[in-house]
């Protein structure tokens, strides 16, 4: 099965009040990254947000300005996105962005499958949060689920994060990471899936 690690970067969490500002991919699968179909764009937004824009992402609003708009780069995304499955660290700002995107250039509503990094980690390490007493008795919170963190604990290198070609490899090698370790070679594609993204 064909994958694209996609990581986008956003001045916030929100696909309804928030705009894309950074869009990166690269094309993997199971067994390697193809780093040569690797691609990145800083995309132009009306929305302007220095404090996230220059400090988190390093993208200033001279280098914006001299950018393409997300509709002109969004052909080549959903080409590269065609006849692959998506893979990104909390998918849920690739989903929303990208859907909210689309129906705001086209109308439709686009689906498309998913593989989130950061899920498979939480199935290795489910969420839990100790009271008090389970505290005093020495029990741990879970170990976070960050990108760099859950990185760290397949003893990959950490990478600065906040560019978004720079955290879809970090995601693709993640992943690859991840299948290594949890699944065999020959599972289904429909285990790896993140739910929202499977119609049932």
């Amino acid at each position: 099965v064909p994958f694209l690690a996609l990581d986008l970067e956003t001045t916030g969490l929100n696909p309804q009040t928030d705009a894309i500002i950074s869009v990166g991919f690269i094309p993997l699968y199971h067994d390697r990254i193809l780093c040569s179909g690797a691609r990145h764009w800083v995309v132009r937004s009306d929305q302007h947000r220095p404090d996230i824009q220059t400090v988190i992402h390093g993208i200033t609003h001279s280098r914006m300005d001299a950018c393409p708009r997300f509709n002109t780069i969004l052909p080549l995304l959903l080409k590269a996105m065609v006849g692959r499955v998506i893979v990104a660290h909390y998918s849920r700002i690739e989903q929303g962005f990208l859907r909210k995107a689309i129906a705001d250039l086209t109308g439709d509503d686009l689906e498309f499958p998913i593989v989130d990094t950061m899920e498979i980690e939480s199935r290795k390490h489910p969420v839990f949060r100790p009271n008090l007493f389970q505290r005093w008795m020495g029990e741990k919170n879970s170990p976070s689920l960050r990108l760099a963190h859950a990185r760290e604990r397949y003893n990959l290198p950490p990478y600065r994060p906040h560019h978004a070609l720079t955290d879809a490899l970090a995601a693709a090698e993640l992943f690859l990471a991840q299948t290594n370790d949890q699944f065999a070679v020959d599972t289904p594609i429909s285990v790896l899936l993140y739910p929202s993204s499977v119609k049932t």
